[in-house]
């Protein structure tokens, strides 16, 4: 594949080489103009498994969206610009779990793989624990309907690593449902299996807390509204996280670096 780096910049395709953009990444790129054609590839049986690769793919990447809409509210100032493409490559690992169904119309079945989602970080380029090192705990109720975020009192001087020029942090734990998703074969395409469940969401924030004073011990709770129950065909991801402001006289302002977010718990 060439790269581009000249000063002249264009995408599309100028006779048979096509120019072009990739997420996340540096400069323009081009390549050959070929391969098959798309009604070649909606249509033609050689490329039936290449349909079927497509079906389970784009489930996934709505098994994914569904995890980013629960935690949009946070999302913004939390994740990295390849966080889409990090939890789609999850849910395909948790779609080859299932081996009940035919290849193209396996489910995602989360609640049997929870652990793949558990310790994902949305910046991997920040760790939530790198940056937060006092002691705390996570608890839930045995209907997963709220959970708490408990963390004993400590200096965060010692141990919270701010970045320059913030004085205060606030914590934040988020309880997410996310569905299983399942082939439908009456819309042709994959849905969650309990669609009013499917991103529900709490999510709660400690108060503005000094970087330069002794924290007291800080309980954060999470509830589903509206006296939401988890089923049994869905997942509560239990999130927690830190947020950097700096004071300036009454009014805190939030950083764009430093924040953090992490699924700690999914059940």
């Amino acid at each position: 594949m060439a790269r581009q780096k000249g000063v002249i910049k264009y995408v599309g395709t100028l006779g048979d080489i096509r120019h072009f953009k990739i997420k996340g990444q540096e400069g323009y790129f081009a390549g050959m103009v070929g391969g098959p054609s798309g009604d070649q590839v909606l249509t033609a049986p050689e490329f039936e498994r290449t349909r079927e690769n497509m079906n389970e793919f784009g489930a996934c990447a709505k098994a994914g969206k569904s995890v980013r809409t629960g935690l949009s509210q946070v999302m913004k100032q939390m994740a990295d610009s390849q966080v889409t493409g990090r939890l789609t490559s999850i849910m395909k690992k948790i779609n080859l779990e299932d081996q009940t169904e035919a290849r193209g119309y396996r489910k995602i079945e989360i609640t049997t793989q929870r652990n793949y989602l558990k310790g994902f970080e949305f910046d991997k380029n920040s760790s939530f624990n790198g940056i937060f090192n006092a002691p705390f705990s996570l608890t839930h109720t045995v209907d997963r309907e709220s959970g708490e975020f408990v963390v004993d009192a400590f200096n965060p001087a010692n141990l919270v690593n701010a970045p320059s020029g913030a004085t205060h942090f606030r914590l934040i734990t988020s309880l997410s449902v996310v569905s299983d998703f399942e082939y439908n074969s009456t819309t042709n395409s994959y849905d969650p299996m309990d669609a009013a469940l499917n991103e529900v969401n709490d999510i709660q924030y400690s108060p503005f807390l000094d970087l330069y004073a002794p924290v007291p011990a800080t309980t954060i709770t999470a509830t589903l509204p509206n006296g939401a129950i988890p089923t049994v065909n869905t997942t509560v991801l239990q999130c927690i996280g830190i947020e950097f402001y700096q004071q300036v006289g009454p009014n805190y302002y939030l950083f764009s670096s430093g924040n953090c977010l992490k699924v700690e718990d999914a059940f």
